[in-house]
């Protein structure tokens, strides 16, 4: 047999297509981890190459000839010096066993073991994923499975075993038959890492709410009785000074990441700088060259533990990028850093420019603005991906303080000269931020001693709330319903509304030149949708930013004792603003196309089908200017017309008179739709159909079961009196659209009454996907 010396020994036996284990390491624990280096290719799917399983600490145990591969648990601890304390905590719990194995051979304190049924199996359990996404029914099929001895190595700290796995089973879903070309047998890779756990010279750092940091928690019962059970420690590198002592030192050992040998120029150039921003907020905090960005040399496997890694991944749709790590969880400790880079993201931005810029002139030379634009849109999101392995949150309120982190979701800064043209030279930063380098400060200053680390600590944190940066993480933007008005995704600016509005003046101008000068030569006229999807929806983010400043609630995450204001209401004026922008995006005006751009948008020729990134039509093969429209109509009503929001509205008005009630609110949206001045002609039809959908939100809202009984109680009332002027309207109107538009509104209406807790509006057609397709429940963007 073949043998590898390495962490674990092991031997490759050719004739039986065997992996034979030498366990020199009985009762040891290590780290296991399962990985998957080739991925299924749909982001919907979520089984992308490279994506990282659960980080285990294992142990083997021998019982006589078996051999179990045992993980301890480590969620439940006793952090003390007493063993019997210890093992009273460990007698407590459950424990789990991975698998057993049969022991070919012993030898001494070694035992040999066949590890190939263990790296055959389904590892990275996809069979359970694709049965929850409706894709199937699907198990690993030995026969069709093999050791893939190319990647199956051994290095000093870690032994990398590889399986070429396929699943079989009965496909039922659309992704997975788009991405395998024959989907009752779905190949992929799983990778096995035996990796020996770091020393125990590592020193946890103290989580910190308003620090950024993502938190490695346990239960120690061995904490004193006057402290918290529940431990937290921040996820970071192992990072110190060569010497403390001065004010800036070079590193024992620097933090270096590796970028992946296939990606293309000048894509390469722009990951690696982007990432090597890290190094500025580095030196911040006293390091020399202590952050580095480097090719990953050729011939090395990028799987090895070794090297923190930057991939560039492909997909069959454009997806999320994010940051993972191979993380100690006994401490917290970082090991592994890896990035993964949706290859596709680059031609969105590239599109989005297009549609800013139209540079498609007849006889004029083609732009390099869009490729520019892109490539430092490249430059963040590796900077901000990175940011997550060094263990940084996403940190959503940093756009109102001038671009202050890398770590919130950025869109693109848009000026209009005064020309009326698109200025796009400050899209993107072209650095790390002002609180990404106060972050850093906290996760990895060397302060020389354990004994100054606390004072330092929270010295770090005074500072930079005396500076003004605030921290609001993912649950603060993400929901729906969320109340911060300023922590929101894809947003810039103090203001919300401001902003918005911002964005409506950008998206008229581009609207209303917009033209096939967005497209390149020689493509099909119907491609202008593909362009169109985003500068129509232009808007979509900043109206669910300004969405939040009605019915908001400003807070921080405030420690007790550090001077932050804790809660406080959005001021009134400003909640009456973020109405008045958002009202202007369901304007007649604003959702109408030119008629000189439809009449330059043809049906789609045959093999350019619509997809999930062009507009819905009801009309067939013809696009559909008011299906966009009420796409994104329906949106704004739904973010305004939130049933949280509407509980919060009506919340805050009792305690305070002065805060816009839920009563008011629906006051002034009646007031705008049903009943401002009818529209004529093809702004009437526009008008007609806001007033529709602000009909069925507004009863979706009263019969919403997780709204509080006030709340279905105003709504249910302004239904009520919005039914007595319909059915006045339907009686003596003059124009036939808007008698016909109250006949069927008072027909909804009597449905809803007939049976409240029943009632379902039909759904109005959905946006085009905007942001990257797929799960957003990653770390990265």
């Amino acid at each position: 047999m073949q043998k590898f010396s390495g962490f674990f020994p092991f031997y490759w036996d050719e004739k039986g297509g065997r992996i034979l284990l030498e366990i020199d390491k009985l009762d040891q624990e290590i780290l296991y981890v399962s990985t998957l280096p080739n991925g299924v290719g749909s982001n919907d799917l979520g089984l992308d190459r490279g994506q990282i399983g659960q980080t285990r600490i294992v142990k083997f145990v021998k019982s006589g000839p078996k051999i179990l591969l045992l993980q301890p648990n480590y969620d439940f601890r006793a952090v003390s010096q007493n063993a019997e304390e210890r093992q009273s905590v460990e007698n407590s719990f459950a424990q789990s066993v991975l698998w057993g194995f049969k022991a070919e051979a012993q030898e001494g304190g070694k035992v040999l073991v066949d590890l190939t049924p263990f790296l055959l199996r389904d590892s990275h359990q996809l069979g359970d994923k694709l049965d929850d996404l409706k894709q199937g029914s699907y198990k690993a099929e030995e026969s069709r499975s093999a050791v893939f001895l190319p990647n199956t190595k051994a290095f000093p700290l870690n032994s990398e075993f590889e399986a070429v796995v396929t699943l079989t089973g009965k496909a039922k879903g659309r992704e997975i038959s788009s991405v395998t070309p024959d989907p009752t047998a779905v190949t992929v890779h799983m990778h096995h890492s035996f990796i020996q756990l770091p020393d125990n010279n590592y020193q946890p750092r103290a989580f910190d709410p308003r620090a950024g940091y993502f938190a490695n928690e346990y239960m120690d019962y061995a904490a004193a009785i006057d402290q918290p059970i529940v431990k937290r420690q921040i996820v970071r590198h192992r990072l110190q000074k060569k010497d403390p002592s001065a004010a800036v030192s070079e590193a024992k050992e620097p933090i270096v990441y590796y970028l992946d040998r296939g990606t293309p120029e000048p894509v390469r150039s722009a990951l690696l700088e982007g990432a090597a921003w890290w190094n500025q907020a580095f030196e911040a905090a006293g390091y020399r060259n202590a952050f580095q960005v480097k090719m990953l040399p050729e011939g090395v496997d990028p799987m090895d533990i070794r090297y923190n890694l930057i991939q560039w991944i492909h997909r069959s749709t454009r997806g999320w990028s994010y940051g993972a790590s191979i993380t100690d969880p006994r401490t917290g400790e970082i090991i592994k850093g890896q990035v993964s880079l949706g290859s596709l993201r680059e031609r969105q931005d590239y599109l989005i420019a297009e549609g800013l810029l139209q540079p498609y002139e007849e006889g004029k030379p083609t732009s390099p603005e869009m490729l520019r634009v892109s490539m430092a849109r490249l430059r963040q999101l590796a900077a901000h991906e990175v940011g997550h392995t060094l263990g940084l949150y996403h940190n959503y309120a940093a756009s109102t303080k001038e671009r202050s982190s890398v770590m919130d979701y950025p869109v693109p800064r848009i000026k209009l000269r005064p020309d009326g043209t698109v200025d796009l030279s400050e899209a993107y930063t072209t650095e790390i931020g002002t609180w990404d380098k106060r972050a850093i400060l906290y996760g990895y200053k060397d302060f020389g001693s354990q004994a100054n680390e606390a004072a330092g600590l929270n010295a770090i944190i005074a500072q930079t709330l005396k500076d003004g940066y605030l921290f609001m993480a993912d649950a603060d933007a993400r929901a729906q319903g969320s109340a911060h008005p300023l922590a929101h995704l894809w947003d810039d600016g103090t203001s919300a509304a401001d902003a918005l509005n911002h964005v409506m003046d950008v998206r008229r101008v581009v609207l209303d030149r917009f033209s096939e000068k967005a497209i390149a030569p020689n493509q099909p006229m119907a491609t202008i949708e593909e362009v169109l999807v985003p500068m129509y929806l232009l808007q979509r983010y900043q109206v669910e930013a300004a969405s939040k400043v009605l019915g908001g609630l400003y807070y921080t995450y405030a420690v007790k004792g550090d001077g932050q204001t804790v809660t406080r209401l959005v001021e009134p004026a400003e909640q009456w603003k973020a109405f008045d922008a958002l009202m202007r995006t369901i304007s007649p005006r604003e959702l109408a196309l030119s008629e000189e751009l439809l009449a330059k948008i043809p049906p789609r020729p045959v093999n350019y089908p619509r997809t999930r990134e062009t507009f819905t039509a009801r009309t067939g093969l013809t696009f559909d200017p008011t299906g966009a429209a009420e796409s994104a109509a329906a949106t704004t009503l739904e973010f305004l017309l939130n049933p949280q929001r509407a509980a919060r509205l009506e919340e805050y008005h009792a305690r305070h008179n002065d805060q816009p009630g839920l009563a008011a609110v629906l006051d002034r949206l009646v007031k705008q739709t049903w009943q401002a001045k009818p529209e004529a002609g093809y702004a009437g039809e526009l008008q007609r159909l806001v007033n529709t959908l602000t009909l069925q939100k507004l009863l979706a809202l009263a019969a919403a079961p997780q709204a509080p009984v006030n709340v279905k109680a105003q709504a249910t009332m302004k239904v009520e009196e919005l039914k007595k002027q319909l059915q006045k309207e339907q009686k003596s109107g003059k124009d036939e659209g808007r008698r016909a538009t109250a006949f069927a509104a008072v027909r909804m209406i009597e449905q809803f009454e007939a049976a409240p807790e029943k009632f379902q509006a039909a759904p109005a057609l959905p946006m085009p996907d905007g942001a990257p397709i797929g799960d957003d429940g990653c770390a990265g963007f």
